[in-house]
């Protein structure tokens, strides 16, 4: 069901829609940064190739007769926010688990950075730079911030087989993790103590830890107050203004059209419209995903 709360964002959409120069700025930096040198024109060809991070070209998956997603293409930069929208059932849920390395396409190419990448494990795209933040957030209640961003990544010092966990470390390393997101999150407080939008600090600070170059959020806004909502989409803009592409996966349309560059539609297995935010509308997308607007 799709929140009907989207009329809202219109006036945010207006708003955020003259920051297309500011993006463009970004992009440029970025694009230093990934040629280690002057930036190349939006338009040429070997400079775009450098910029996208990941391709995917002529995506599906079928599960027996079940075709759960069907000859999907796109691709993400570095540091852009895509809102990937559907109804329940569309897809998108499938296409994310394929990035992540949960699924192995049936049919199709997935590039990152221009090579060719085929992954039969989640550890797998981690070591690719790819990380996904889990709708339950996947966190333990009873370990501190600290200790859920290092979990299964714990720091020791020692000597030989005479090594401890560094906890001193742990916690500085979280801390300044925190700190770049721009969170008041505290890396020795327990995570059954804090809010929706610590706890999504939290998650996204582990995805920090592994120097990651796209992250996947599925739902990150979903069962949490107005006030939690804004620290999340202060976290996914700090993710970007740092040049990681993040795919969004979400219901809620206010928040695609306040921190999204581009918005990809899915229905019914398809990609039915990928467009930038500033020339789409909430109706728009509302259409699409009924069907009411069959593609565009």
């Amino acid at each position: 069901m799709i929140d009907d709360s989207w009329r809202f964002c219109i006036n945010a959409h207006n708003r955020f829609s003259g920051r297309r120069s500011a993006e463009r700025d970004r992009r440029r930096l970025i694009g230093n940064r990934v040629t280690g040198g002057e930036s190349r024109p939006a338009g040429s060809g070997e400079g775009s190739r450098l910029v996208a991070v990941l391709e995917l070209t002529n995506i599906s998956k079928h599960f027996g007769a079940i075709q759960a997603v069907n000859d999907v293409s796109f691709t993400l930069e570095a540091g852009q926010v895509v809102g990937l929208m559907g109804d329940n059932g569309a897809g998108k849920s499938t296409l994310v688990k394929m990035i992540a390395g949960n699924f192995r396409p049936s049919e199709g190419t997935m590039r990152l950075e221009g090579k060719e990448i085929v992954m039969h494990r989640p550890v797998e795209a981690r070591q690719h730079g790819i990380e996904i933040v889990h709708q339950d957030l996947a966190l333990c209640n009873n370990l501190t911030a600290a200790a859920n961003v290092f979990l299964g990544r714990e720091l020791r010092r020692g000597i030989g087989p005479f090594r401890i966990l560094d906890y001193k470390t742990m916690y500085r390393r979280a801390g300044e993790i925190f700190k770049e997101l721009k969170s008041e999150t505290r890396p020795r407080d327990l995570v059954k103590q804090m809010s929706g939008g610590q706890r999504q600090a939290v998650a996204i600070g582990r995805t920090m830890l592994s120097e990651a170059k796209i992250v996947l959020m599925d739902e990150p806004t979903a069962a949490i107050s107005v006030r939690q909502v804004a620290e999340v989409l202060n976290l996914i803009r700090e993710l970007r203004d740092r040049g990681i592409s993040v795919v969004l996966i979400s219901h809620r349309m206010p928040d695609v059209f306040t921190v999204a560059d581009r918005v990809i539609v899915m229905r019914r297995g398809r990609k039915v419209a990928d467009k930038a935010i500033a020339a789409s509308s909430p109706e728009e997308v509302t259409g699409l995903i009924t069907g009411a607007i069959e593609q565009v």
